[in-house]
């Protein structure tokens, strides 16, 4: 079977909430409005149910629902979906890879299997492999995410050992701040697979090294911050790049410092910027109404509500 070549992903594409109301169950009436606020802010798509997505939260059903929803609203649009169908069950991702072609989702992505690891990349391959050909015709995109998963089999040699085997592998999802690894991705097989940069706190180095196209959850609300730095990076100036990249790296440690973590943190600051996207779920906790206000007065103190003000 013949190799793809679709075009590869590249800008900003913002790594969705997935939404719930406040008693935690799944509210796909939102997800308009959270298109509404990623279209207006530029960024070039959205990954969905992934790990800002809380995906490993969310039933089988849920997460056909919301690629469901996301590819009806964002049809016709300028925001293509991207669907992570990782499963620690093959069976399950490979139904979820299937439903995200058949609903018209410009790519598929998945983590590798992360309670039973694989152990060695032929094992790595053949998984990827097994879901990915669920889904022939939509381009794979591994997803490489070694703080969460456990698996640090190295993603240059996966690529190396998978171009033959996946038709439709079209590149990486590189949460992984492994910058040597990632310069070998960049050009593997002399530079045919997108490799998307997934550590937001420190995109200015991705771009540096020839990084084209990157996925983070800071996009959804700070997207402002990394069309300002890309712009100050292709002119050259650097002062002004690093400026808005060590925004990003204050903002993310404020987030991550609020008492219970920072997705709960990050979905209050979705609420504040008029996104309705609720709660985490368990395990994740939620900030408490004085811990909430606390935040705000936080991001103010920063000049966040500035920063994100449109070019």
């Amino acid at each position: 079977m013949p190799s793809l070549s679709p075009p590869k992903l590249s800008g900003l594409l913002a790594a969705t909430y997935t939404p719930f109301h406040a008693d935690g169950s799944l509210n796909l009436d939102a997800i308009e409005r959270q298109a509404e606020h990623l279209g207006g802010n530029g960024v070039a798509g959205v990954f969905i149910g992934g790990t800002t997505g809380e995906s490993h939260s969310l039933s089988l059903a849920e997460r056909l629902a919301l690629t469901e929803r996301w590819t009806r609203v964002t049809r016709g649009s300028k925001l293509p979906v991207t669907v992570h169908v990782g499963s620690n069950s093959l069976a399950d991702a490979r139904a979820l890879a299937a439903h995200a072609e058949k609903q018209g989702a410009v790519a598929i992505s998945a983590i590798s299997p992360c309670y039973f690891k694989p152990r060695h990349g032929r094992a790595l391959v053949q998984c990827m492999s097994e879901i990915a050909s669920a889904a022939p015709n939509t381009p794979f995109y591994y997803y490489d995410i070694p703080p969460m998963t456990g698996v640090h089999l190295s993603a240059a040699d996966f690529l190396g050992e998978a171009e033959s085997v996946i038709p439709n592998l079209a590149g990486l999802k590189f949460s992984n701040s492994d910058l040597m690894t990632f310069q070998l991705c960049l050009h593997a097989a002399g530079g045919k697979f997108a490799v998307l940069w997934g550590c937001d706190e420190f995109l200015l180095a991705a771009l540096a090294l020839g990084g084209t196209g990157a996925v983070g959850s800071t996009y959804n609300f700070a997207a402002p911050i990394y069309h300002r730095l890309q712009k100050a990076f292709a002119a050259g100036d650097w002062t002004t790049a690093r400026q808005e990249q060590l925004r990003s790296a204050r903002l993310v440690r404020c987030l991550t410092q609020t008492p219970g973590g920072g997705m709960g943190a990050a979905k209050a600051l979705m609420q504040m910027l008029g996104v309705p996207v609720g709660p985490a779920r368990l395990p994740h906790l939620n900030p408490t109404p004085a811990e909430t206000d606390q935040l705000r007065r936080e991001l103010e103190t920063l000049g966040f509500f500035q920063w994100i003000q449109p070019l």
